[in-house]
């Protein structure tokens, strides 16, 4: 037989195969599809690839669970806790999985705001889950995905970075946010992209002077395998959150290090004009990872491809940024500034009134004062008192 002028042919039965498989569903015809990618790679002649058409996935994809922790970055806790990957359903080439995290978050360090200008107190539970879909092409030299899932962050307060007096104003506060996620993988590439979508009560009070908001997020990462345990990431994300305080574009760049089989260390520095400049460092361990530790074992048992099948999802954080909820008299009182509703009214940092977009040029409208009476009203807003908010 002339294999020369059959292979072909054969490339393109699998490729209509592949198609005809795209529209209809069955595990007969997923299995035909396969059978036909084993066949184009007896065809080229790799042994390689014909290893890895022969891979049955529901020995690849195994349930994993393990540890992982984190230092704190741009509106993100110190952390710590476990997490799980559980396969639904296992394919011919595709598996639908739930990935879940429960992280404990500790306080800041000292005198170091993750949100800005309060510190984080600890400990409380924060959350995360992810249901998702993952898929290979038709040699297996590719995984694609899209997952979807929910997220909550308790948070307790502590002092403020700056010499304010909080008069045990601090408060508590919970966030919810909805996340969606793209991904691919190549043998050396791998790109992710995502939304964290904050929902419910997004704004809401910490202490006398500030006022915390879960930031949207939009962002994309991509990554290149420089070795088998070295990777590099570099990503860009869109944030807008805190009634817009938290506004503005930023960069991101992470080292990852495979130590053994399972276990993986990372560091990360980002910027953005909010957060400026925040380092960290993450650590990980699953037990019944199928992440290769050497090259020969990648070459013998899984490719990128099939490892990030059962791989843990990243990018599940509730940012939080803290802002100025205390307006000076004489920016609260400029009539129809709708950025300052809702807003306290202060006289030399003490909060005295709220501040009520208007289109009156009077400062009994624009700055209703609580606990004083107002005296003059020519740039600024003066009262015979100031008393705590």
């Amino acid at each position: 037989m002339n294999f020369a002028s059959t292979a072909p042919q054969r490339g393109g039965l699998a490729s209509l195969v592949f198609v005809i498989s795209m529209f209809l569903s069955g595990d007969d015809l997923a299995q035909v599809t396969v059978a036909s990618a084993q066949d184009s790679a007896r065809d080229s002649g790799s042994s390689k690839d014909l290893r890895v058409m022969e891979i049955d996935l529901k020995d690849a994809v195994q349930f994993n669970w393990g540890f992982q922790a984190a230092l704190q970055g741009a509106g993100t806790p110190n952390q710590a806790g476990i997490g799980a990957f559980l396969p639904v359903s296992i394919g011919d080439n595709s598996v639908f999985f739930l990935d879940v995290l429960a992280n404990a978050n500790f306080e800041d360090r000292n005198g170091d705001s993750s949100i800005i200008n309060t510190d984080v107190a600890g400990v409380t539970i924060s959350t995360s889950s992810r249901l998702g879909y993952r898929w290979l092409n038709n040699d297996r030299s590719r995984m694609f995905g899209v997952n979807a899932g929910y997220d909550t962050r308790p948070m307790d307060t502590g002092s403020a970075d700056q010499d304010l007096n909080l008069l045990g104003t601090g408060e508590s506060a919970f966030f919810k946010q909805a996340a969606v996620g793209l991904e691919a993988v190549s043998d050396r590439w791998n790109f992710n992209t995502y939304a964290l979508l904050p929902i419910g009560d997004s704004e809401q009070r910490i202490n006398r002077f500030y006022q915390a908001g879960a930031v949207k997020t939009y962002g994309f990462d991509l990554g290149y395998s420089m070795t088998p345990v070295l990777k590099t990431t570099l990503g860009y994300y869109y944030q807008d959150g805190d009634l817009s305080e938290a506004l503005g574009s930023g960069i991101r760049g992470q080292f990852e290090y495979a130590i053994t089989k399972g276990l993986t260390i990372g560091a990360l520095v980002s910027y953005d004009d909010n957060f400026e400049t925040r380092v960290s460092g993450d650590l990980k361990y699953r037990f019944g990872s199928n992440s290769p530790e050497s090259q020969s074992e990648r070459n013998a048992i899984f490719t990128a491809p099939i490892s990030a099948l059962s791989a843990t999802l990243k990018n599940r954080d509730i940012r939080v940024h803290d802002g100025s909820s205390c307006v000076s008299m004489s920016k609260c009182n400029n009539a129809g500034n709708a950025n300052h509703s809702g807003k306290t009214c202060c006289d030399n940092g003490f909060p005295v009134g709220s501040c009520e977009a208007s289109t009156s040029s009077s400062c009994e409208d624009d700055c209703t004062v609580e606990g004083g009476s107002v005296q003059s009203c020519s740039n600024q807003c003066t009262t015979t008192s100031c008393v705590a908010y």
